[in-house]
This record gives C-alpha cells, structure tokens and sequence, in this order.
C-alpha cells in the first residue's frame, strides 16, 4: 500500500493530474462531437464524410511517420537542453517533408471515390489540410512533454478539444457540412501558440543521436500505431461478415465501457514516459516503477471488477437500451480483458516503446492480429458474439504476457 501511495505521489509531483483530467476532457468532448455531428449532419452527408473519417485515421496512424514519437523517446534522453532544441529543429523540418509526401497520397485516394461520391474531393481536402495541423499538434506535444511541461501539455489539449468543439458546434450548426469541415480543418493549429521556432534554416542532427536509430523507432511506432487500431476495428470487421448488423451492435455496446477504463493507466504512462525513457538503464528505478505500479493498479482493477460485474446487467440496461442488457456476460468478459490490459499490455508496451524497444511492440502487434483473425473464425461460429469476445480476451492476455516476458527479459540484460 506505502509502495502505491508513493507512486500515487510522484505522478501527482509530475503534474501528471493535468494529463490526467486533458484525457478525460479529451474523451468527453469526442464523445459530444460524435453525438451532436450525427443529429446536425444530413445522413448521406455524415454517411460520405464518414467513408473519407476512416481512412484518415489510418493515415493519422502515420502521422509525420513517427517523427513526433521519436521526438518523445530521443528528446527524454538528451543530456541538455541545447540537444533537445537541436533533435526539435531537425525531426520538425524532417518530419514536415514525410508528412507533405503522407498527406498528398491520403488527397490521392479520394480519386478512387470520386466517381461514386462527386463531392468527396472537397471533404478530402479539408482532411488533408486537417492532417497537417495533427502534424503540429502531436510535435508542439511531444516538445512539452520531454521538458516536462505536464501542465502546458495539458492546456494545448484542453484548448484544442474545448474550443475545437465550440468551433465545430457552431458552425455546424449554421453550415451544415460546409461547417463541419472547415472547424476540423482549423482546429489542430489552435496549439501553434505554443510552437516554439529555433534555428530551422538548416536543421542537423548532433552526433549525440542515430539517425537510423530515430528513423527506425518513428517507423515501428508508426507500424504498431497502426496496427494496433486494425486491432480493434477488425472484430467488427469479422462479426459482419461471419454474423449480422445485429450482433455487431450488441457487440459494440458491451464493448463501449470497459474498453475505456484503460485511460486511467494510459495517463499514467503518458505524464511518466519520459522520465521512464531518460531512465532506460536504470535497472532499480525500472524495478521500482513496475511495483509502485501494480501497488496503485490492482487495488484499483480488483475495486472496478468486483462493482461492475455484479452490475452489469442493470449497467447496460441503465445507459443503453433494455435489449442490450442481455449481453452482461459480454460485458464481464471484456471488464476482465481491459483490466487485465492495464496490468499487462498497457504497462509493458509503453515500458518497451520508453526503453527504445519498440519494434517488439511492432511484431507483438502483428502476431495479435493474425491470432485474433484465427480464433475468430474457430470461436464465432460455435459461440456468437461470445467467442469474439474471448477471442479478443485470448489475444490482448497472449500479447501482454509476451511484451511482460521481453521487458523482464531486457530488465536481466541491464547490470
């Protein structure tokens, strides 16, 4: 208990409550533009604007092709605030041109629409031109957080969430999709007030880093970003086409819940990566890090199981509708899954990726998806929504204990 006070202290001396309350903010406010864009929003509209919302996140996986990630992991690392400056100027040039090259293929695919959708070009280019302020937002972030300014980290995102939504409401509300277009254009480059420009005109890469190195951490982080979201987006994908529309429903509703209790644990890790990266050999701190974490985190996870189970049926009738409440036992399921991903999978991912081993992430990430892929089609057709349901539970427990083996296996490696 002493061991998961003083955990809880040192977040909170991080300022890692500001983190904590922008991701909660953050989540709430995407919750209200989704609700609010599909009463404003035309269906044919939201429907076309929809088709071309989903490719960009695909794309947004990319973003800078990993340049602000890297940024995160190198940037904590620096010895001085002068490398930090430099490594800021060099991967913000850099990862502007991959990011140009990103954007103009994401604007090409809308040609593949074009003919079906005779206005979709427009929306496209609105993506597009929101796809480079995101290049901004994600690099202002990363910049903030390797010199620990929690607590402006978390005022570029409230501005960004808050007033993006009041943007976006508002002219919505009187344009239409029109509107809707230009505050998601707009929006991300609210946080070029915290931009800070130093010598740009020839950025250079001080010795002190790996180019290859750096280049190759933003790619496997861009790669398991990736495939990560494909992740939980393919067993919907899998549940229409070995199901219905109707169990894909149940599916998402008891999904819904739990699968968000694992910010909690993600704001932890966001507010500490980048002292956890600029101690990556230190094999006490490390050690210490793991159980203050689990001191704080199973109290907390044994506390929300024990509540929500119980309740589950009467939570899912309460927030949805009744029809919905006869899928308790779903909703136990991925309770227990999204808890045990915060001890395991949300802990060791971010501990690897902190460490510079991110491409385990990356291969970790793969074998999840293909195991998923495989379980469900041998579980759903015997078991329903139910066998997807362990199929995820299956693979989200496999690849946890896998990123725990690897990371405990890097902790013996350090003297």
């Amino acid at each position: 208990m002493k061991g998961g006070l003083q955990f809880l202290k040192n977040f909170f001396s991080n300022q890692g409550q500001y983190v904590l309350v922008s991701l909660l903010l953050g989540k709430i406010c995407a919750f209200l533009s989704s609700l609010f864009i599909i009463k404003l929003l035309p269906e044919n509209d939201f429907g076309v604007m929809s088709i071309v919302a989903a490719l960009f996140a695909a794309f947004a996986s990319c973003t800078g092709l990993g340049s602000y990630q890297s940024l995160l992991r190198f940037g904590a690392v620096a010895e001085s605030d002068v490398l930090k400056q430099k490594l800021s100027s060099y991967l913000l040039i850099k990862g502007f041109i991959y990011q140009i090259i990103l954007t103009v293929i994401f604007l090409g695919c809308s040609f593949f629409y074009i003919k079906k959708y005779e206005d979709i070009f427009w929306i496209f280019l609105f993506f597009s031109i929101r796809f480079v302020g995101f290049y901004f937002f994600y690099f202002i972030q990363s910049e903030l957080r390797i010199n620990n300014k929690n607590r402006e980290f978390a005022k570029v995102n409230n501005v960004v969430n808050v007033l993006g939504l009041i943007i976006l409401l508002i002219l919505t509300y009187f344009f239409q999709l029109k509107g809707y277009l230009i505050a998601i254009a707009l929006t991300p480059f609210l946080s070029l007030f915290w931009l800070k420009l130093y010598d740009i005109s020839k950025p250079k890469l001080p010795s002190f880093f790996d180019s290859k190195e750096i280049w190759r951490y933003a790619i496997h982080t861009s790669g398991t970003t990736i495939l990560s979201d494909a992740l939980f987006s393919v067993d919907i994908i899998l549940l229409g086409f070995l199901l219905n529309e109707n169990a894909v429903a149940g599916y998402k509703v008891a999904i819904l819940i739990p699968s968000n209790v694992t910010f909690l644990a993600l704001a932890f890790m966001q507010s500490d990566f980048p002292v956890l990266a600029k101690n990556y050999t230190n094999k006490i701190f490390l050690k210490n890090y793991i159980s203050g974490y689990y001191k704080l985190f199973i109290p907390v996870c044994l506390g929300i199981f024990v509540v929500c189970a119980p309740l589950s049926k009467m939570i899912l009738k309460l927030l949805f509708k009744e029809i919905y409440s006869d899928n308790y036992l779903l909703f136990i399921v991925f309770i227990f899954t999204f808890l045990m991903n915060i001890l395991f999978r949300n802990l060791y991912g971010n501990l690897l990726s902190a460490v510079g081993k991110m491409s385990l992430n990356t291969q970790c990430s793969l074998f999840s998806l293909i195991l998923l892929i495989v379980l469900a089609f041998i579980l759903v057709p015997h078991f329903g929504i139910l066998g997807m349901a362990i199929s995820l539970c299956v693979t989200l427990l496999c690849s946890g204990f896998i990123l725990a083996y690897f990371f405990h296996k890097y902790l013996k490696e350090l003297k």
